[in-house]
């Protein structure tokens, strides 16, 4: 009987580590992340979860930080309230407002700087995705937003994914009227390329 109820303890004990070593991964982002268009269920970070679950078997907590409209200028104070919830990776994919907007990008790098600054600051493992603007926007402009982050992965050591949206931009079938924001099919598209991405750190 007391050989039983250790046995239990150990078990119990096994059970409540595992719950707790689960990690979690903030996806700070843009409406890209947040999913606009679609059910938060349809958007890739929680695609990305049922990914984790289904082809490694593992439970992790995801938190969605993405927002529609958001910019590098508004994300770090966003960022300083999910940090209390102690992400153990923070994937980064800002920038697209940015360009789209036409904004200064030395700042918009200066913005993107602080925000992994800040979360390295925390240890949390940081990770960056890239975007790209269209060419109409000039060919100066346009490679100097796709050389921002290039400088950042460079300067900080990050893993980099250099275009969130692979296979996805331009395709009229993955994508809603608007041309721009993915979906339902986009978003199983864009998670699947996150996964494959991320399941290093896993």
């Amino acid at each position: 009987m007391k050989k039983t109820i250790i046995i239990l303890f150990i078990l119990t004990l096994q059970v409540i580590q595992a719950n707790s070593s689960s990690k979690t991964i903030l996806f700070l982002g843009d409406s890209l992340t947040e999913g606009l268009g679609v059910s938060k269920d349809e958007a890739y970070p929680n695609l990305v979860k049922e990914l984790i679950k289904k082809k490694l078997n593992k439970n992790i907590n995801v938190i969605n930080g993405g927002v529609s409209g958001s910019t590098t200028s508004d994300a770090l104070s966003r960022l300083k309230w999910y940090l209390r919830k102690k992400p153990d990776i923070v994937f980064i994919a800002l920038g697209a407002n940015d360009g789209l907007r036409g904004l200064d990008l030395s700042q918009s790098q200066q913005n993107l700087e602080e925000i992994i600054t800040h979360a390295k600051n925390t240890k949390a493992k940081v990770v960056l995705a890239g975007m790209l603007i269209p060419p109409n926007y000039g060919p100066e402009y346009s490679k100097k937003f796709e050389n921002m982050y290039l400088e950042i992965k460079e300067k900080y050591n990050l893993r980099f994914m250099p275009f969130l949206l692979k296979d996805v931009a331009g395709e009229k079938k993955l994508n809603q009227a608007d041309g721009i924001h993915p979906n339902v099919q986009g978003h199983k598209i864009i998670a699947n390329e996150v996964f494959k991405f991320l399941k290093e750190e896993l």
